[in-house]
């Protein structure tokens, strides 16, 4: 196995109890790709995913290996309210965690009668394409047929006259204008795109299952960081004898008899193998088997999603009664940031939607009279952020964090650089969940490939980035190394 991030270890446990010897080869120094932790001054932080939905992938990958539930390994704690929402003009609203009543309550308090409704509404019509993607889209591997996904778009869009024609939304900013009608439902949808680099105006429809899935199976955190829960996949991994060597760089995939059959190390060692599954970025894995992995008809590899920019705050004074554990700050400029987003460049840099984590949890600071806080936003991938991005993000959060400024001690930046270093990803980028409809384009390449014997797992793979995506990534790949082309996905 080639990289152990969370899909890999997703999947080497799963193929270890399957009866499989499976050897991990990391070209860092450990483990959980992106999710990672950053730690000074009795500070710590996640410097990738803060928050966890969908928990029931990894409650199901530790049932499936050893019979033992995940809360026996880690503390979950549902966050609510699930996020706390600023919006350009000034108004604020606190969502609550997984209750549809609730969300339309809040919404009708803060922003006026009828608002929450309306987004009401639109989880009733969200949910219809979950129902009709979930089990193609994400519990299932890609197959040949995927152009079934890709020609159909599943969000049930409300009928809209324009110009004396009757429309249907096919793109995500289009439902937002046309359904939702308010500017801060609006962010409240489109930042659900922006989160994972997406620019609504191209993002197809069926982007509507973000917000829905964060709806319906609420938003939860791993006490003491995200770092937690990748530590205990990698001691279960451990524990059903799968075999680590870190600081072994794969520079080549061995080929035998037309099929996959090793891996060649940096050293020169090369590694027998009877499979072989990558989880790298597509140019990387490329490069490793030097001959075409796609064949026409295939899903293909896309260009590299967008990247992140963070900020490690180390806070002087306890964290406030009643902060939020997750609030976003809208952009000011919502067409400003779309602009820059699909074209970088140019002054100023446009201040973006800014996600502020501020986790009430000991575990990330020295003592009740400190807090930790990461900060961080979506660039375009390849930008080189500097002071300037830095200085923006801060000036957003202070909208979050009272008296921010007078509090910091110290921050650490994190450039899309950090994380290019510790996934191998090109710009940094970090890898988008995939989705139906678009003609295919926002789909991610399928786990199997033309080369017999070497799987893709991971973000860059089906069903694409995110941490419950990772998990059913490693399942399908199990799943197909087990039981062959015929797997059809778990029941």
């Amino acid at each position: 196995m080639i990289g152990a991030g969370m899909g890999a270890l997703a999947a080497a446990a799963r193929l270890a109890v399957a009866g499989h010897r499976v050897t991990v080869y990391e070209r860092t120094d450990t483990y959980g790709g992106a999710v990672r932790r950053f730690e000074r001054d009795g500070f710590a932080f996640d410097t990738g995913p803060g928050l966890l939905p969908l928990p029931a992938v990894w409650r199901d990958l530790f049932l499936k290996t050893g019979k033992e539930p995940l809360e026996d390994l880690v503390e979950l704690v549902q966050v609510d309210p699930s996020s706390r929402h600023l919006f350009a003009d000034g108004t604020g609203v606190a969502v609550p965690n997984a209750s549809r009543a609730g969300v339309v309550s809040a919404l009708d308090e803060a922003l006026g009668a009828g608002v929450g409704q309306r987004w009401g509404d639109f989880l009733v019509r969200a949910r219809e394409a979950w129902d009709r993607t979930r089990r193609p889209l994400l519990e299932e591997p890609l197959w040949p047929n995927w152009q079934v996904l890709a020609e159909r778009e599943p969000y049930p869009a409300v009928p809209h006259k324009r110009l004396l024609r009757t429309r249907r939304a096919t793109t995500l900013a289009e439902v937002a204008d046309w359904e939702l009608r308010d500017d801060r439902l609006k962010a409240l949808l489109t930042g659900h795109a922006l989160a994972h680099g997406l620019d609504p105006r191209t993002t197809p429809a069926s982007a509507a299952v973000l917000p829905y899935l964060e709806h319906a199976f609420g938003t939860w955190y791993v006490r003491g960081g995200i770092r937690e829960l990748a530590r205990a996949v990698y001691e279960r991994c451990v524990r059903r004898r799968v075999e680590f060597v870190f600081g072994a760089e794969v520079t080549g995939i061995t080929v035998k008899d037309g099929r996959a059959a090793g891996v060649e190390l940096a050293d020169g060692t090369v590694a027998d193998a009877d499979h072989v599954v990558a989880d790298v970025d597509p140019a990387l894995l490329g490069r490793l088997t030097d001959r075409p992995l796609d064949g026409p008809g295939d899903v293909r590899p896309g260009e590299s999603g967008a990247a992140r920019l963070a900020l490690l705050l180390a806070l002087r004074g306890a964290r406030e009664e009643g902060a939020a554990h997750r609030t976003v700050v809208h952009a000011p400029d919502a067409e400003a940031e779309l602009d820059f987003l699909a074209n970088p460049g140019g002054d100023p840099f446009p201040v973006p939607t800014v996600t502020v984590l501020r986790p009430d949890d000991p575990a990330l600071r020295p003592d009740d009279a400190h807090e930790s806080a990461v900060v961080w936003a979506t660039l375009p991938a390849g930008l080189e952020p500097d002071a300037r991005h830095a200085e923006v993000l801060l000036d957003a959060a202070a909208r979050a964090i009272p008296a921010l400024r007078d509090r910091l001690l110290w921050h650490e930046v994190r450039t899309p650089d950090h994380n290019s270093a510790e996934t191998g990803a090109r710009y940094g980028a970090v890898p988008a969940p995939s989705l139906a409809a678009a003609d295919g384009g926002f789909l991610h390449p399928a786990n199997s490939t033309r080369l017999p014997g070497l799987y893709r797992v991971g973000g860059w793979s089906h069903p694409g980035g995110g941490l419950p995506h990772a998990g059913m990534s490693g399942a399908m790949v199990a799943g197909l190394v087990v039981e062959g082309p015929e797997f059809r996905g778990s029941t």
